[in-house]
């Protein structure tokens, strides 16, 4: 049953996903409907972190622009918190920065309190964040400073359309520029982040194969092409190797074929490495969105509770016109479910 409007929801959904629904200007909302419009796992009932009559006013007009099945939400469970102002579907700022902000900490603080098995969010814009007086990177940020954790990181994960194999990418640096990434590298950065994804890969495979990305092209060429790998990175990845003798260790290696095992594997031409570490975003990023766009999703590491979320943004060129594929929203919440339930 729907909501009464009350900020706080009912005592039975303990073990339920809060899925905060993001920029309400963008396409969260549609990939959230058309998502829990589909099959969902046996025992599965989500709770909306959102502004109630917003929701549905967006799916009455998704209604009016699309033929493709829509959750209804008076059949959700909704946290309401109303917007302060109407939002025009592709216009964010200031008023949808502030909104995505809030919902975001709400369906956080579910989960925190025990009401909630895990986390799922829906795109934000950091603009509109920014515009709204809340200067973080990313939600990942911003959830890592809610629960207290020293670090986050960001972890894509991927099931291949063939067998079990699953592409894992963890990134070293998330939202920061390219610029500044030789800078915030180092040693006791790439071991702590080799431990999220050693633990993350032993959910499936208790001796899993891991692969470290390079920095420079062709890893430096003994420092032809960058010293990064030469003066520190080479020698890390030996001494962790030392410390961690049943785990297979590759790298670093030359970014350029770092993922081909990867592309072979998600093709079903064999198993891939059980995960892989990026050095900065748009390393990790491209393979992973090339070879699963649709169906990687954003899990985040390092947090006391587990969160996931699409592995596209906004979509504001798009919004409101009940276009949005929703596979990704779809596996974010199956991965949620399934993860939490490990």
């Amino acid at each position: 049953m729907g909501s009464s409007g009350t900020s706080d929801p009912s005592n039975s959904i303990r073990g339920r996903l809060a899925i905060a629904l993001g920029d309400p200007a963008g396409i969260g909302a549609e990939v959230v409907l058309k998502a829990l419009a589909g099959p969902l796992p046996e025992g599965l009932e989500p709770v909306l972190v959102g502004c109630r009559r917003w929701l549905e006013a967006h799916h009455a007009h998704l209604r009016r622009h699309s033929d493709a099945p829509l959750r209804d939400p008076a059949e959700l469970e909704i946290v309401d918190l109303p917007l302060d102002r109407a939002v025009t579907p592709g216009h964010s700022g200031p008023a949808a920065g502030a909104a995505s902000f809030a919902w975001l900490e709400a369906a956080a603080g579910l989960v925190q309190a025990g009401r909630c098995r895990a986390l799922v969010t829906a795109p934000i814009a950091k603009a509109s964040w920014h515009a709204a007086g809340h200067h973080y990177p990313g939600q990942t940020e911003r959830l890592a400073e809610l629960s207290g954790a020293r670090e986050a990181a960001m972890l894509f994960t991927a099931r291949a359309p063939r067998g079990a194999w699953r592409l894992n990418t963890l990134l070293a640096t998330t939202h920061i520029p390219l610029a500044a990434v030789p800078g915030q590298l180092n040693a006791a950065l790439v071991r702590g982040k080799l431990e999220l994804l050693l633990a993350f890969c032993r959910r499936f495979n208790p001796e899993p194969r891991l692969v470290v990305a390079a920095l420079n092209p062709h890893a430096g060429e003994a420092g032809g092409l960058g010293v990064e790998e030469r003066d520190w990175l080479e020698g890390c990845l030996e001494a962790w190797r030392a410390d961690h003798p049943g785990v297979r260790v590759e790298g670093p290696r030359p970014p350029d074929s770092c993922w081909l095992d990867a592309a072979a594997a998600w093709r079903g031409q064999g198993s891939g490495p059980d995960g892989y570490l990026a050095l900065y975003h748009d390393q990790g990023l491209i393979p992973v969105k090339l070879l699963a766009f649709d169906a990687a999703v954003n899990t985040t590491l390092g947090l006391p509770f587990l969160r996931t979320s699409p592995d596209h943004g906004t979509g504001f060129d798009i919004a409101g016109r009940g276009i949005a594929r929703s596979q990704s929203m779809t596996a974010a919440i199956e991965t949620a479910w399934e993860l939490s339930r490990a």
